[in-house]
């Protein structure tokens, strides 16, 4: 097989199974595994696969700039936002990820809430301007312009000082065995601080997220309390991560 109908081959065999194993491809094509293992290369720097020991999975298209991502399934963010406001209680301290969903989850919080908004995302912090009841602390740092959050040494240190209820996270990837991932390391670190100093974390994922992976991964999935889908995602997609011990929760079962 030439090499283009072969590249052909493996995305086709990605699409279909989520995921490529390449000693099992290298045996169905009669080829060696050197061979496979060049064609993932050469996919994954084109941005089709992420690869992954022993194989490849798919590569997280939420790895779009913000305003890319503002277009990647709307509806499914309005849903999980207006789901995760209703997890909010009065009183509560919470952290709030940066990112498109956790936006429209700032912006579904009850104007008559009492609590406090921790969050590195500056988007979030002007959806709260009006919510006279929400104490809004909002950490600084450098500000990661693709992700529109502060990243960096100051932002650890301030989140290091506080103990939050539960931490509203963001992830490119929701993978059974690659776990919660991110496209870039400092955001990454962010990530793994707030979960620290949070009792919970509610996972916000929208259906394009679920069994893709990114580079850097935030934590194993059994970090997470709860992962919060929109209500058509897609049960062959939430199956996998149902028996690796996650608990889902679907948009319109939450509160």
């Amino acid at each position: 097989m030439l090499t283009g109908p072969r590249k052909q081959h493996i995305l086709s065999v990605l699409r279909r199974d989520g995921q490529v194993v390449a000693k099992a491809l290298s045996e169905e094509l009669a080829l060696s595994e050197d061979t496979i293992r060049r064609d993932l290369r050469e996919l994954a720097a084109e941005g089709l696969l992420q690869r992954v020991h022993g194989g490849a999975l798919p590569v997280a298209a939420a790895e779009a700039d913000f305003s890319g991502r503002q277009q990647l399934a709307p509806d499914e963010k309005v849903a999980i936002g207006r789901a995760a406001a209703r997890l909010v209680k009065p009183g509560q301290v919470v952290f709030i990820d940066g990112g498109t969903t956790a936006v429209q989850l700032a912006r579904h919080l009850p104007l008559a809430l009492q609590a406090t908004v921790v969050t590195h995302s500056p988007s979030v912090a002007v959806e709260l301007a009006a919510h006279a009841g929400i104490e809004v602390v909002l950490i600084g740092g450098r500000l990661f312009r693709h992700s529109m959050v502060a990243v960096g040494a100051a932002a650890m240190a301030a989140i290091s000082r506080i103990h939050a209820d539960t931490y509203f996270m963001g992830a490119t990837g929701v993978h059974a065995e690659a776990g919660l991932t991110t496209g870039d390391a400092e955001e990454a670190e962010i990530k793994r601080a707030l979960m620290a100093a949070a009792a919970e974390t509610v996972v916000l994922a929208s259906s394009e997220k679920l069994g893709a992976a990114s580079a850097w991964v935030v934590s194993p999935l059994a970090g997470a309390t709860q992962l919060l889908v929109a209500p058509q995602a897609p049960e062959q997609a939430l199956a996998p991560l149902r028996a690796a011990g996650l608990a889902i929760l679907r948009a319109d079962e939450a509160g």
